[in-house]
């Protein structure tokens, strides 16, 4: 690719993207449009300098290597360096597509724009077009039409097939001809000169096959990678679908992500660790350890802990008993909701620091159903990406695992590494208590809501017949609207924009509860007025009820039942873009899952709401 080059004659870069893009958006395999040409990022074994900046996150770490059954490095996707004499360093984009269209359209009497619709061998060197040689070189735009598969496999589409069919030998000019202004595939055909031609549409047919099979081209890790779409009739090659680059759908990171808390018995294995190999194995009884103790190296490593407590630790790892696992949701939720008063370090560089608030007093409807507020003063965010998909988007469960069967196409050819991004902010937290949530839910008002809730749930998953995603619990819908309406009240006083703040919905065997929080790579995550909204989280709770209790759409919004195809909102109850749908960057479940109506009794009110009396 060329471009403006500096002293040394060397290429420089063609855009900028935020290291947290490239993790959640603009990973490897994504598709981007740059001013001249588009191009495909490529694989993580084309990225250089990103080991100056490892993450360490052993929580993460752990689940990564549970889904994808090896251990990976964390590294945050590596910066260009400005500096001309130092290494280069940075993330390689390859030109894809390779298929273009001339700007200079002709127009016909009836209107009809055509433009010559060329491979890139077609161009001269300055990537320009000359339909014949006295004409003046014209522009070109990378075709906005690429095929792809569902296992994130993509390629250039073959037009010449496309238009002809296989086997054809015609060569002559082909012409991508425009009708209207909307850019509608109805009103878009292929033509060649030789008067052959077909209406892009037809490319969506996906049962005519108008694309072929899939071969599995994967050229964002190199110009030749490939690999077989399928292994056999159980797992066939997949059609190949028509994809519009730019289109949402083009490019869904599977990420998983943790937040940094401090974990009971962590630092005390850690530290046996460091001297286990060299120190710590032989040892045999409580007496040799007293004895092993007196080595300045272990002195210093296990500094702070009784020979009680290590000789429980080595008995640990010699009866080859591991730590019992815990899901990422799981020990969140278990040290937000049972830890001291204070827990982690308030140091500027800490990774968690917590301090419990006083719930709300004078509030029976909060004093009865919220157990705990604590303000997250700092926190770390560890987010990694271990693939991608197309065309369909595998969200995490409730829990924040992943589909072990999900089909995501690889980052890199066999590097052990994957990239990942730390995210630094502050939060509240809201622990709610379990048998008020319990007792709501044997409701037979809720049940018959959550019967409602389910069959358009399963209407979704009709349209989806090779999802193996689950019907979330009543709980976790309930707390899912709270937390969007909380959102929107807390946004209001915090400083914040609503956008800007996250949710984290926690739905386990250890209870229930909610952190909104705001994290970001800079400093911005950190300037307190988030946390400070603690101190008035009972007006937060009332002006996030008044909200909900009437939207600007009902009784529209309030009426609308789940199974309800027309309406095409078959995983949500009463919500809306009036009411309690965020931004996508705000909701972990892409405004999924969402009702009003199991939180505060709206005007098509049927009983099932966890807040049934107004909050003074």
């Amino acid at each position: 690719m060329s471009g403006p080059k500096n002293r040394r004659g060397e290429v420089q870069p063609h855009g900028q993207i935020r290291q947290s893009q490239i993790v959640t958006t603009f990973g490897p395999g994504a598709l981007i449009d740059l001013p001249d040409y588009a191009v495909i990022v490529a694989g993580l074994d084309n990225w250089s300098g990103y080991q100056d900046h490892p993450i360490v996150e052993d929580r993460l770490a752990s689940k990564v290597r549970n889904l994808l059954g090896r251990s990976f490095a964390f590294y945050a996707p590596p910066a260009d360096n400005d500096d001309p004499m130092a290494p280069v360093t940075g993330i390689t984009v390859w030109l894809f597509p390779e298929w273009f269209v001339g700007q200079d359209a002709r127009q016909d009497k009836s209107g009809v724009r055509s433009r010559p619709l060329v491979h890139r061998l077609d161009l001269d060197r300055g990537m320009k077009l000359r339909l014949e040689s006295r004409d003046k070189p014209q522009r070109v735009v990378p075709v906005r039409f690429v095929q792809a598969c569902t296992r994130g496999h993509v390629s250039d589409i073959d037009w010449r097939v496309f238009v002809h069919g296989k086997g054809a030998t015609c060569t002559r000019r082909l012409w991508l001809d425009e009708r209207g202004t909307t850019g509608d595939l109805t009103d878009i055909t292929v033509r060649c000169e030789c008067g052959q031609f077909k209406a892009l549409s037809a490319a969506t047919k996906i049962g005519d096959l108008p694309l072929g099979y899939c071969n599995g081209p994967r050229p964002w890790l190199g110009p030749n990678a490939r690999e077989r779409c399928g292994d056999g009739a159980q797992n066939p090659a997949q059609p190949n679908r028509l994809l519009i680059r730019a289109a949402s759908n083009a490019y869904f990171a599977q990420t998983l992500s943790a937040i940094s808390i401090p974990e009971p018995g962590l630092k005390l294995r850690n530290a046996v660790e460091d001297v286990w190999a060299q120190f710590l194995q032989a040892v045999g009884s409580i007496d040799e350890l007293a004895f092993a103790r007196k080595m300045p190296q272990v002195k210093l490593a296990l500094e702070g802990f009784s020979d009680a407590e290590v000789w429980a630790e080595i008995q640990r790892r010699l009866a080859g008993a591991a730590p019992v696992a815990k899901g990422i949701r799981e020990a969140e939720l278990e040290t937000l909701l049972e830890s001291p008063d204070e827990v982690g370090d308030d140091q500027p560089d800490g990774l968690f620091f917590a301090r419990t608030a006083p719930i709300p007093t004078g509030e029976p409807a909060l004093t009865g159903s919220i157990s705990r507020v604590v303000k997250v003063h700092r926190l770390r965010e560890v987010i990694v990406q271990v693939g991608f998909t197309r065309f369909e988007s595998a969200v995490p469960d409730i829990n924040g695992e992943l589909d072990l069967n999900v089909e995501r196409a690889a980052l890199s050819l066999n590097q052990p590494w994957l990239p990942a991004v730390e995210n630094r902010g502050e939060g509240i937290f809201i622990g709610f208590k379990r048998d008020a949530i319990e007792k709501w839910a044997r409701r037979d008002a809720v049940k018959a809501r959550g019967d409602r809730l389910l069959a358009g749930f399963n209407a979704w998953r009709k349209d989806h017949p090779g999802t193996k995603a689950e019907f979330p619990k009543l709980p976790f819908v309930m707390l899912h609207t709270l937390s969007h309406l909380l959102i929107t009240a807390v946004a209001l006083d915090c400083g914040y924009a609503a956008s800007s703040i996250r949710e984290r919905i926690y739905v386990g065997q250890a209870g229930y509860g909610m952190l909104l929080y705001t994290a970001s790579p800079d400093a911005e995550g950190t300037l307190g007025g988030l946390v400070e909204a603690a101190d008035r989280i009972a007006v937060h709770f009332r002006q996030a009820i008044e909200m909900g209790r009437l939207c600007s759409n009902d009784p529209v919004c309030a009426q609308h039942q789940p199974d309800d195809r027309q309406e095409d909102r078959l995983l949500s109850g009463a919500a809306c873009h009036g009411c309690v749908l965020l931004a996508e960057s705000s909701c972990e479940r892409r405004n999924d899952f969402l009702d009003r109506a199991l939180v505060v009794p709206t005007v098509d009110s049927d009983g099932a709401a966890f807040f049934d009396v107004d909050i003074a």
